[in-house]
C-alpha cells in the first residue's frame, strides 16, 4: 500500500507495444531442433506423431491465443488477463535474461532464475496434490468424484468479512501430461507410453503439453475480464498449454511462447467457438445454451478417457452432474478444431491430442512445467483483493477483440490495502510501459517498493492491482451485444500487468477467508479419488506448491529465502482430510475425503501439518517449487480410512 498519486490516464491494452523477447539457453547441451527421433514404437492404432513443418497451413488471425499469458510480440490476445489460467513454465537461470530486459534492478535474487515471457514474470500460485500409481492405464483413464462448494447466504463484502468462492480460486483444476510433438523440446511423442521421458535435460524427451480441466466458480461474470460464466452456476473448460521452445530453450518463439487450446465442456460436445490458439475468437469464451451449468453443492463424476482410434478418438473429459443428471464433455480432437503450433512460424494444423503416459509413475511429468504434473488436482489462487473503493484516476477500460468493458480500473483503495484511504499498486501507462506505486515482497513481513517502475524491467513485482471491477452494475459489450453485468464488490484480480498478488496481501493469504468453521466463508470443494478404471485408489501422493517462484526474496536455484507461506503472507491454504463429511450419497460420513482451505474444528481429521505438508524446496528440480516426499495415499491408510474404492 502507499499514499495517493496522480498520473495521466493510461491507454487501453490495444495500444501496448510488446516488450523485447527473452531468448535464453540453459547450461546444458543443446540439440538441433531439426533432429526428431522416434525412440519407441507406437501402440496399435496410434502412430507416434512427428513434427512436420509443411503440415502447418492454418495461418493465425491477428487476434488469437497464441500466447496464453498475453505478452506476444506480434499478436493481440483475445483475453489478455487469461494468464491466471495458464501453465507456469520453469525458470531459465541465465544472466542473459537480465541484459535482455530493460532496466532490471534485481533484488537479493532477480528474475534471472525464473521464466519470463517477453520480460514479464508469468508464474502462478498452485498448491496441488499429485497422485502416483504404476497400474497400467492410470496415466490416461481415471475418475474423480466431487461436491461443489456452496457460498454464504450473505453477499461478499468489501472488507472481506464475508467471502465467496470466486474470491479464493479462479479455477480449481485437474491436470495431466499430453503428447504434443510441437511443444518443448519439439520431439515425437508416443501416446500412452512410459517410454516417454519427463526429464528437462533429456534432448530425446517427448514433446509434452499440459492439460488442465478447469472449474470456474459463479458470482462475478463475465469470463472475458472476470472469472465466472454467470452469477449462479459453475462451468468447466478443457485447456491444453504448449511451450514453443527447442531443447534447452536454445530457441523460444517470442510471438507464440505458450499457445493454448480452450473449450468449455458442452452437453453436445461442440465448442462454443474455435478452440485452437490460431483461430480463437470472442465466441470461444462465451458460454452458450449447450454449455454445462452446475449448481453450487452439486455432486459430480469427473471422468478422463482417451480412445486412440474410432470416430471419438482423442483425449476426453466428461463431467456428469449426478444431482441434475446433465452431462458435458469435450474431446481434444482435430474434428473439434484443436490444433498444435509450428514453433517457428506460429501456424497451426488440426491435431488430435492424447495422454502422454501409460501409468502415473512419479517420474511421468511435464518436463517444462514448474509443477511436476502427472495426475494432479490443484487450486489456482492468489488473484483476489477487495477494496473499499477503486482509485478514480486508474480508470483502465478493457478493450479486446469482440469485447469491451469501459468501467475497469487498475488500483484498489482500502480493503486488503489497509486503511480505507490506503492506495494500492498502479496504474500502468500503456504508452510508456511504466507504472506507479509498484510493490513486491519485502523482508520482515512488510512489502517494499519495486526496484523499477518499468514493465520491461523483468523485475518480480506487483505493478498494478487490476483488472479491478467496481461494485454494482456496468455495461459491457460482447460480440457486438451490449449487456449489463454486476459485481457484488469492488474487486481486483492482479492479472493484467503481472500474474498474481506478488506482495501477498489479498484475500487468499488471510486465514479467515478460506473454508473452515465459519458461516461467512464458502464450504470446501470436496474430493474423492482419483480412481483407476478398475475402481482402485492411487496408492501414493505428493503435496506440491510453486509459490516460491513468485517470491521476490526466493533464490530459485539454491532455495534460500523460499518459504511456504511467503514471508509477507498472513496465511497459506493447505489440503486436509475429513471423515465427517459426505459426497452426496456416494461417499457417506466416515469415508476419508479431501478438503482444501483452513482447519475446520470438529471436521478436519488431519491437516498434515498445515503448510509443512508442502515439504522442502526442490533443489533437484529447481526454479520455484516445494514438494513433499512420496507418501502413502492417506485416503487409504490414515486413521482407519479403509480401502476406498469408486462406487459401482
Amino acid at each position: 500500500m502507499r499514499h495517493r498519486w496522480s498520473i495521466k490516464r493510461r491507454s487501453t491494452w490495444a495500444l501496448i507495444a510488446a516488450p523485447v523477447l527473452v531468448l535464453a539457453s540453459l547450461s546444458i547441451a543443446a540439440a538441433s531442433a531439426a533432429t526428431h527421433h522416434n525412440h519407441a514404437s507406437a501402440p496399435a492404432g496410434a502412430a507416434a506423431e512427428r513434427y512436420v513443418p509443411s503440415q502447418y497451413t492454418v495461418q493465425p488471425d491477428k487476434a488469437n491465443m497464441l500466447d496464453c499469458n498475453g505478452w506476444s510480440k506480434k499478436y493481440t490476445a483475445i483475453i489478455h488477463g487469461f494468464g491466471e489460467h495458464c501453465t507456469d513454465p520453469r525458470g531459465i537461470a541465465l544472466k542473459s535474461m537480465v541484459t535482455n530486459c530493460k532496466g532490471n534492478h534485481g533484488g537479493p535474487y532477480t528474475t534471472v532464475d525464473r521464466f519470463a515471457d517477453n520480460c514479464h514474470y508469468v508464474g502462478h500460485d498452485e498448491p496441488s496434490v499429485k497422485f502416483i500409481s504404476s497400474k497400467p492405464g492410470s496415466g490416461y483413464q481415471f475418475t474423480y468424484y466431487l461436491q461443489l462448494p456452496t457460498d454464504p447466504t450473505a453477499a461478499p463484502t468489501d472488507t472481506g468479512s464475508v467471502v465467496h468462492y470466486f474470491e479464493l480460486s479462479p479455477a480449481p483444476w485437474f491436470g495431466l501430461p499430453i503428447c504434443d510433438p510441437s511443444s518443448y523440446p519439439i520431439h515425437s511423442c508416443k501416446p500412452h507410453s512410459d517410454s516417454n521421458s519427463g526429464e528437462w535435460n533429456n534432448k530425446h524427451d517427448a514433446g509434452s503439453a499440459f492439460m488442465e480441466l478447469q472449474f470456474y466458480p459463479p458470482g462475478n461474470p463475465p469470463f472475458e475480464d472476470s472469472v465466472s460464466c454467470d452469477a449462479t452456476h459453475w462451468c468447466a473448460a478443457m485447456t491444453i498449454d504448449s511451450l514453443e521452445a527447442t531443447y534447452g530453450l536454445t530457441f523460444l518463439n517470442e510471438n507464440c511462447t505458450e499457445p493454448i487450446n480452450f473449450a468449455y465442456l458442452q452437453r453436445n460436445g461442440k465448442p462454443t467457438g474455435p478452440p485452437s490458439p490460431q483461430k480463437t475468437d470472442a465466441s470461444s469464451f462465451v458460454p452458450n445454451s449447450e454449455t454445462l451449468e452446475m449448481n453450487p453443492g452439486d455432486v459430480l463424476k469427473l471422468s478422463f478417457t482417451d480412445p486412440l482410434t474410432g470416430p471419438k478418438a482423442g483425449f476426453t473429459a466428461t463431467v456428469t452432474d449426478l444431482t441434475t443428471h446433465q452431462t458435458g464433455y469435450m474431446i481434444a480432437s482435430a474434428h473439434n478444431g484443436f490444433m498444435d503450433t509450428n514453433y517457428k512460424s506460429c501456424a497451426g494444423k488440426k491435431f488430435t491430442f492424447h495422454a502422454e503416459y501409460n501409468t502415473a509413475r512419479q517420474q511421468n511429468q511435464v518436463p517444462w512445467a514448474a509443477l511436476e504434473g502427472g495426475v494432479i488436482m490443484e487450486q489456482e489462487t492468489g488473484h483476489s483483493e477487495v477494496c473499499t473503493s477503486l482509485e478514480p484516476d486508474s480508470l483502465d477500460p478493457t478493450t479486446e477483440p469482440g469485447f469491451s468493458d469501459p468501467s475497469t480500473y487498475d488500483t484498489c483503495v482500502g480493503g486488503n490495502e489497509g486503511g480505507t484511504t490506503s492506495v494500492g499498486e498502479g496504474p500502468c501507462d500503456a504508452t510508456t510501459l511504466t507504472c506507479t506505486g509498484s510493490q513486491t515482497q519485502g523482508p520482515d513481513g512488510e512489502s517494499q517498493a519495486c526496484p523499477s517502475d518499468s514493465l520491461e524491467s523483468g523485475d518480480l513485482c506487483e505493478y498494478a492491482d487490476g483488472t479491478c471491477l467496481p461494485a454494482g452494475s456496468r455495461s459491457v459489450t460482447i460480440n457486438g451485444q451490449t449487456t449489463t453485468m454486476d459485481s457484488p464488490i469492488n474487486w481486483c484480480q492482479a492479472n493484467r500487468w503481472q500474474n498474481g498478488d506478488l506482495d501477498f496481501d489479498g484475500l487468499p493469504y488471510q486465514p479467515g477467508s478460506w473454508p473452515g468453521n465459519s458461516p461467512d466463508v464458502p464450504t470446501s470443494l470436496r474430493y474423492a479419488g482419483p480412481f483407476t478404471k478398475g475402481g482402485a485408489t492411487y496408492p501414493q501422493i505428493q503435496f506440491e506448491s510453486d509459490i516460491p517462484g513468485s517470491e521476490f526474496l526466493c533464490n530459485t536455484v539454491s532455495g534460500a529465502g523460499c518459504t511456504v507461506p511467503p514471508e509477507d503472507a498472513n496465511f497459506y491454504p493447505f489440503w486436509s482430510l475429513t471423515k465427517a463429511q459426505s459426497i452426496g450419497t456416494l461417499f457417506k460420513s466416515g469415508t476419508c475425503i479431501w478438503n482444501f482451505g483452513n482447519t475446520n474444528p470438529g471436521v478436519t481429521l488431519t491437516d498434515f501439518g498445515g503448510d509443512h505438508e508442502y515439504g522442502k524446496y526442490d533443489t533437484a528440480r529447481p526454479f520455484g517449487t516445494n514438494i513433499s516426499k512420496v507418501l502413502k495415499n492417506p485416503e487409504l491408510t490414515f486413521s482407519g480410512c479403509g480401502a476406498l474404492r469408486a462406487p459401482k
